[in-house]
């Protein structure tokens, strides 16, 4: 079976490997050490994408207001000093070049998960907040993950004070997104969830998840990476078959592709082989 088959691979790779492939709503049809704990990179930004959208549909803010470009931060240690982002470190020129200036909350947004800007991030965060964020995760049924505090808060992570996800979490977040944009479900309403879906399906990161499926196929996901640290979540929508959730997260030597998430490693191909081979049993996953 494939999933014997992915298990005896996976367990070749050094480090810890988590996976979670069901579709949503339904019970997982395999799981990996779904429940295991990593450092979350990017994945947490699909939490603060949420908690955005919420905070629209509430009335709490308005995604389509200026907001201010700024580079500077409260730190989530409390009495710790602001905190800035490192230009080189980020992957999304677009928003440095408004610094000084304005934009759209819903703009900031998108570079967000398409380009993955850790500057976009950390603004949405200041206007959203961080309760917001971990009730975006609770919403989702999120049992471990956790969204500490903003990206290259150091002052925090050295705390203890961090950003954890598992695949099982991510999955559901992203389940409830699928299925919310069908019927009413608690993240958002069907036409909020269906706009952070066409969001997701604009991510142009593509290394991992997306490389393991034939061109064209229609992925809503979001990845993240810091070296040692691979990721990609997702929900795929084949035009023959039901739609699926997917998740992989390593924390892995294999990982060595370091900020720049351009650079394709040996984690990224182990993603999109796992990718590729969900892809083949589309039609067998559990309903």
């Amino acid at each position: 079976m494939i999933w014997e088959e992915l298990d005896a691979h996976l367990d070749k790779v050094p480090g810890i490997v988590s996976a979670y492939v069901g579709r949503p709503g339904a019970r997982p049809t395999w799981t990996r050490r779904a429940d295991a704990t990593h450092y979350a990179a990017s994945t947490m930004k699909l939490a603060v994408l949420v908690a955005l959208f919420r905070a629209a549909e509430a009335g709490r803010l308005d995604l389509d207001a200026a907001v201010p470009v700024r580079n500077s931060f409260d730190s989530a240690l409390s009495g710790a000093p602001r905190f800035v982002n490192d230009r080189d470190y980020d992957n999304d020129e677009a928003v440095w070049d408004r610094v000084g200036g304005e934009a759209s909350l819903r703009w900031l947004a998108e570079r967000m998960i398409v380009r993955s800007s850790n500057l976009a991030t950390n603004i949405c965060i200041g206007e959203v907040g961080l309760p917001a964020v971990a009730q975006a995760w609770a919403l989702a049924g999120a049992r471990h993950s956790v969204t500490g505090r903003g990206i290259e808060d150091f002052a925090a992570r050295d705390s203890g004070i961090d950003n954890l996800v598992t695949a099982a979490d991510l999955a559901a977040l992203l389940g409830e997104l699928a299925l919310g944009a069908t019927r009413p479900g608690p993240l958002a309403s069907p036409a909020g969830c269906a706009a952070m879906l066409d969001v997701l399906v604009a991510q142009e990161h593509r290394e991992d998840l997306a490389a393991g499926l034939p061109d064209g196929t229609r992925i809503a996901h979001k990845n993240g990476w810091v070296r040692g640290v691979r990721h990609g979540a997702g929900v795929v929508f084949p035009d023959d078959a039901p739609p699926y959730t997917i998740v992989v997260c390593t924390t892995t030597d294999l990982a060595d592709g370091g900020a720049d998430g351009e650079v394709e490693d040996d984690a990224c191909r182990l993603i999109a082989h796992v990718s590729e081979r969900v892809w083949a049993a589309r039609h067998d996953l559990a309903g």
